[in-house]
């Protein structure tokens, strides 16, 4: 198939994109609201309700691109853009990628949507360095990136990963690996981590299964803003979630990041997140299981924790939920973070400091909390869906999920009406413009 690029219906500067140095400034919740257009129809998640009320969602994928809330709302990934095919689960060659596999999809240029043909277990040779305006979109087939390196999200913008299993994710490097159709360089080692995002702005990561990795589940730093973690499921792993580089790197006085709507889950011990410098707003998960602490920080971040279900573990000593790291009692009483409409359960308790005004949390509240006693409804569906419905974790066989695209080459592909239906959907759709066709020859 040949090279076709895609023009841009409007300029960059038309499309909400923004410096990595831009701050936020909280919208009313209605404001909010009324950018997702669909009608409520039912679960209450306003992300889920965004898209999965329509059946033939897969006719229209790009609309997840408009479904997104919190600071990384803004996050376009791939839409506009062409659609590219993933026929490939290999990484034979991280300098001279394989047209079909996803390394060669996420290092193109343009804005790319990136769906998969099938079921795969991919298997990285090397970090996946990704390029600006993509979206790694896996609703439809069952899609693991483990047992090797993983993501790497650096010096770029508008990426959205949603539906994908990252697990067992291991240190690589010391080696070429490509960035761009025009360049590679290379590379330390890495550390491991699920999702890296380095000195990256609006960054939405939805809907996936994040465990067992060498180092982080998910870490932003050096900058880094303007993101969405939501509605992912964590289980089975340390430290689960870092946020800031360091307590003397200052450049993450601007990073503002929303966790919503995500499940805290079995044998996770800390981190969820840590956070230094910046503007943190936790609203609506469901803390089911810490060995030390749920939530922690250093250097001054503000943490506005709002309408979430907090169940302590059993040990006496682990009931609180946030620890200060590296300051003194005297020091961090300055700090601003606060509880509001938490549920705190099995002797579950939040150690506030700081102000209690509500404006003091203006830069750390990104969307309305609905009332904590809804969690488990609103996150019930937390981690990997497929086909809009959720799907089991931690199995890495090849099922018979697909994209209603068998037979594709892989690369850049039309999808669209019915090529992006299942085989009955398909029928469904032919017959529907049948007799369309029927009534206005009739007319």
């Amino acid at each position: 198939m040949g090279e076709r690029r895609l023009k841009l219906k409007h300029p960059i500067w038309k499309m909400g994109i923004l410096p990595p140095s831009t701050i936020f400034h909280p919208q009313s919740i209605n404001d909010s609201r009324r950018q997702l257009s669909y009608v409520n129809c039912g679960t209450g998640n306003p992300i889920d309700d965004c898209w999965r009320c329509n059946p033939n969602w897969q006719m229209d994928r790009q609309r997840l691109a408009d479904c997104a809330i919190g600071f990384g709302r803004g996050a376009l990934g791939g839409k506009n853009g062409e659609y590219y095919l993933v026929t490939d689960s290999s990484d034979n060659d991280p300098v001279n990628p394989t047209p079909g596999t996803l390394r060669h999809a996420v290092i193109q240029t343009e804005p790319l949507w990136i769906i998969f043909q099938s079921d795969m277990l991919i298997q990285l040779k090397e970090e996946l360095i990704m390029n600006s305006y993509k979206t790694i979109d896996g609703r439809g087939a069952n899609v693991h990136i483990a047992h090797g390196p993983c993501i790497t999200v650096q010096y770029i913008t508008n990426i959205i990963i949603h539906g994908v299993h990252i697990h067992d994710c291991i240190p690589a490097g010391n080696a070429m690996v490509r960035d761009s159709p025009v360049h590679y360089g290379y590379r330390g080692i890495c550390d491991g981590d699920g999702i890296s995002i380095f000195s990256s702005s609006f960054i939405w990561i939805d809907h996936c299964e994040l465990y067992n990795c060498a180092d982080g589940l998910i870490d932003a730093i050096m900058g880094s803003t303007a993101i969405t973690i939501s509605n992912n499921y964590f289980h089975h792993h340390n430290e689960v979630m870092l946020l800031g580089h360091s307590d003397s790197f200052t450049g993450d006085k601007i990073m503002q990041v929303t966790i919503a709507f995500n499940h805290f889950g079995e044998d996770l011990v800390q981190r969820m997140p840590r956070c230094r410098h910046g503007y943190f707003h936790v609203v609506n998960n469901d803390y089911t299981h810490w060995e030390m602490y749920a939530i922690g920080g250093s250097a001054k971040p503000t943490i506005n924790s709002e309408g979430n279900r907090y169940l302590a573990p059993s040990d006496p000593n682990a009931k609180q939920i946030t620890k200060r790291l590296d300051a003194e009692d005297s020091e961090w009483m300055y700090w601003n973070w606060r509880t509001e409409g938490d549920l705190l359960l099995n002797g579950a308790f939040f150690v506030p400091s700081g102000a209690g005004a509500a404006d003091s949390y203006m830069l750390a509240s990104s969307l309305g909390a609905k009332p904590a006693f809804l969690v488990g409804t609103l996150t019930g569906d937390a981690g990997v869906l497929r086909d809009g419905v959720k799907t089991g974790s931690g199995s890495n066989d090849s099922g018979s999920g697909s994209t209603g695209l068998e037979g594709s080459s892989g690369g850049r592909v039309t999808v669209s009406g019915a090529e992006a239906l299942s085989p009955l959907d398909r029928i469904i759709y032919y017959i529907t413009v049948f007799v369309c066709l029927c009534l206005v020859l009739r007319l």
